[in-house]
């Protein structure tokens, strides 16, 4: 179970519906992969499971990833709460080098980088550059964790203003996640690439961003990776004003079935956040032409069932409530 949960979690497959298997890690490694879906719910009653675990590794990469997924949806003050608890539980930095970091030095360099990406979402700068520089000198944390790694400088250059400095960061995770085989994590370093040579401004860099953006959104639509469809929709009608209208739709649909498939908090925490955009969330419900490919209102729920919180087909959310993408 393990391998094909971690080819779904980190290799070439992460469109395969997942059951969680019955050892820690292999829930763990589930939850991965329906987070990366944004079957939030289904994710969040597996995480907040294993939280308290008696096994240090694995309480921090689940608090960790449960904080990811907040961010996600624009929650950064509750995932710090959530990083923070995540590096508290590791007690060393030993790591047994497990080839996708899951261990005790992986689990470290992820709570790291989702504290420097929570203090980035709320405009803290240097507190990321000084998580980002810890989560730096801890050495050879693996292919994922240089991938991270790479986003988060990317993002935190952007966010100076320095877009020129953030494209190498996002061009080395590309080539890290590339050597890795890892379509989940190439598609994400393709968007954080296109959102740093869109800011370069030139219009070399503007054509090549075009062309990235729009291959992220055509596979992460066929591997079903919602949550990276809206972000880079938004990005594509920036690049695209002649379609930014179709970009804004496809958008508000993939935020919309990606809140359907969420727990409560995760609505909340979207509805209330800057970081998503208010012409979104009051976009009302998705049309079969506001979207390519498939309706994502059309997916069948989730497979996996862990208690009624897991349920993709919850109370839905409002619309009509708040906010930009990351």
């Amino acid at each position: 179970m393990s391998e094909q949960l971690r080819r779904a979690a980190f290799g070439d497959r992460p469109d395969v519906r997942v059951v969680p298997g019955e050892t820690p890690k292999d829930r763990w490694l589930a939850a991965v992969v329906l987070g990366g879906q944004g079957r939030y719910a289904a994710a969040a009653a597996i995480l907040t499971d294993l939280l308290t675990h008696p096994e240090p590794v694995i309480g921090s990469l689940a608090a960790s990833t449960l904080g990811s997924h907040r961010r996600q949806v624009g929650g950064h003050d509750v995932a710090r709460r959530l990083d923070a608890t995540a590096l508290a539980r590791l007690t060393d930095t030993a790591a047994d080098g497990d080839c996708d970091g899951i261990d005790t030095l992986g689990a470290r360099s992820d709570a790291l980088l989702g504290l420097a990406a929570d203090a980035l979402g709320t405009g803290r700068l240097t507190a990321a550059r000084r998580l980002i520089a810890t989560a730096d000198a801890l050495g050879d944390v693996g292919w994922r964790g240089q991938v991270r790694l790479g986003w988060v400088k990317a993002e935190v250059e952007l966010a100076a203003g320095n877009s020129s400095e953030s494209v190498p960061f996002a061009e080395a995770a590309l080539r890290r996640a590339r050597a890795a085989g890892a379509a989940r994590h190439i598609a994400k370093s393709q968007m954080v690439l296109a959102a740093a040579l869109t800011a370069s401004g030139g219009v070399t860099q503007r054509i090549r961003a075009k062309h990235l953006a729009s291959g992220v959104v055509d596979q992460s639509i066929e591997y079903g990776l919602l949550p990276l469809v809206w972000p880079c929709s938004l990005l594509l009608a920036d690049l695209d004003p002649a379609k930014a209208a179709e970009h804004q739709r496809r958008a508000a649909g993939a935020l919309h079935c990606v809140l359907r498939r969420a727990d409560p908090i995760a609505r909340r925490l979207a509805a209330s956040s800057p970081w998503v955009p208010d012409t979104l969330l009051a976009s009302g419900e998705p049309t079969q032409r506001s979207i390519r490919a498939n309706s994502f209102t059309e997916l069948p729920p989730d497979r996996v069932k862990v208690g009624a919180q897991a349920s993709d087909r919850g109370g839905g959310t409002s619309l009509g409530c708040r906010k930009e993408s990351p």
